[in-house]
């Protein structure tokens, strides 16, 4: 496939990072010529200085034989014209970042007339992911499939706690919950766990159930936090405001401390059941006097990474039991995990992960299962995929206990019509099923690419 990323900010780079590593034919146009210098002198790409809304710069990157442009610079209005010109040139397919809540809202309206394959709003994504978050307070992260029906999570084991010492087969005993323990992550190192493996403090488990059955995992496991009903969120850009919508219909208090005061006028209108207060988020006063002691939440959504973590830092010193910090540099985040703080979300990543999933379902588009989710975890090293399996193929209908697998993939989880299913090696593969496959290998785009060999019954 032949790829065209507008843009070479964070997110821009990340995707060129990530598809030339996958050997992908990546092409890059910004009118910054030192940020294109700098990704050519560390990545596999050919790159065009100008402007990615102009129809000169976009014949000079060859558009017309793209399989794929992806507009992402920080103007949504260049984003969308890019693409426009990107089709009239004879681009197959087009992505937007479309980052403006009044763009966004109709963004069905303007996906036809713009030949839109696909607009994505990183804001909105890393609110959804929030939401979830304080949802789940137990869980450091959350990922979803099956359009929300199973979730995959991060569940930190704390010194003392009753999993520690158990082996993963004593505890699916011992709870009798449809779970599984897809990946474990201790330190730097990671393994996909057989049922033999033991539990230890300090373990970052991935485990994959129903959302009903993770409640009642939490339950039965005795830790389950408190739900959460006073949320302060510190910053209030778009993803503070999707999210204080979001969390204010769920019935959630919450309160918005925000610098600029054009700005809270704003969220007071459009933010009616929110409370909003004008201040420095980073005044700790400000933060004791607003109640932070009794909140049971606390996000930090300013624009720099480094206030996110001295204010989440200062909440858990304050005893906050949930806390989720904004961190976009990679580098920043794995320094926090370290600093005890477990949900970092990345507007950056969220993006990647969301332009990833297309990518790979148009690349797989003719094979007999297409990519629908992918979300990258643990620090890139592990890959969850969802899988639609679109056709028979040699692994349909066959026990999965006749499919050799090759070492370091599992298959987490086959949702069929209205049942989640758990697998054992009796059940089977069928044409419909959605499958989610937890990998430590890359560029799997097909749910053979995991298997070694087929074993049929005579």
């Amino acid at each position: 496939m032949r790829i065209i990323i507008i843009g070479d900010g964070k997110v821009g780079y990340k995707l060129a990072k990530q598809l030339s590593a996958e050997k992908y034919d990546i092409v890059m146009i910004d009118s910054n010529e030192n940020k294109l210098r700098f990704a050519m002198d560390r990545l596999d790409i050919a790159c065009v200085t100008g402007d990615g809304a102009d129809a000169e710069v976009l014949k000079q990157a060859d558009v017309a034989h793209a399989d794929l442009v992806i507009a992402c610079t920080s103007a949504d209005e260049c984003n969308m014209l890019s693409c426009l010109i990107a089709r009239k040139l004879g681009a197959r397919h087009t992505i937007a970042r479309v980052r403006n809540p009044i763009y966004y809202r109709q963004i069905g309206l303007l996906k036809e007339d713009l030949h839109l394959s696909m607009a994505v709003n990183p804001e909105l994504i890393v609110a959804d992911e929030i939401s979830r978050l304080l949802l789940f307070p137990d869980a450091s992260q959350v990922e979803t499939f099956v359009k929300g029906r199973v979730e995959l999570i991060e569940l930190p084991v704390a010194e003392g706690s009753s999993l520690a010492g158990l082996s993963l087969a004593e505890m699916y005993n011992r709870f009798q919950i449809r779970l599984l323990v897809c990946a474990v992550e201790h330190g730097d190192e990671v393994r996909i766990p057989d049922g033999e493996y033991r539990m230890r403090a300090g373990d970052r488990l991935h485990i994959a159930a129903s959302h009903k059955d993770l409640e009642a995992f939490f339950k039965a496991n005795g830790k389950r936090k408190d739900k959460i009903k006073k949320v302060i969120i510190c910053g209030a850009g778009r993803v503070g405001y999707y999210l204080a919508l979001q969390l204010s219909t769920l019935g959630m208090q919450v309160k918005i401390i925000e610098q600029n005061r054009q700005r809270c006028e704003e969220l007071c209108e459009l933010l009616p059941k929110a409370t909003i207060i004008n201040g420095d988020a980073t005044d700790h006063d400000l933060l004791v006097e607003e109640g932070i002691d009794e909140a049971d939440a606390f996000v930090a959504l300013t624009g720099m990474d480094e206030e996110n973590i001295i204010l989440s830092l200062f909440a858990k010193s304050q005893n906050v039991d949930k806390i989720v910090t904004k961190v976009n540099e990679d580098r920043r985040a794995r320094m926090v995990e370290d600093f005890g703080i477990d949900s970092i979300v990345s507007v950056k990543t969220a993006t990647a992960d969301a332009i990833m999933s297309y990518v790979r379902a148009r690349k797989n588009s003719q094979g007999s299962a297409n990519v629908e989710t992918m979300y990258q975890l643990v620090d890139d090293k592990v890959e969850a995929l969802e899988f639609i399996v679109k056709a028979e193929t040699n692994y349909t209908g066959i026990p999965l206990k006749n499919l050799s697998l090759k070492p370091n993939n599992l298959i987490a989880c086959i949702a069929r019509k209205r049942q989640i299913i758990l697998p054992s090696g009796e059940d089977c593969i069928q044409v419909g099923d959605n499958v989610i496959i937890i990998t430590m290998e890359k560029r799997i785009e097909d749910i053979k690419d995991i298997l070694m060999w087929v074993q049929r019954d005579e």
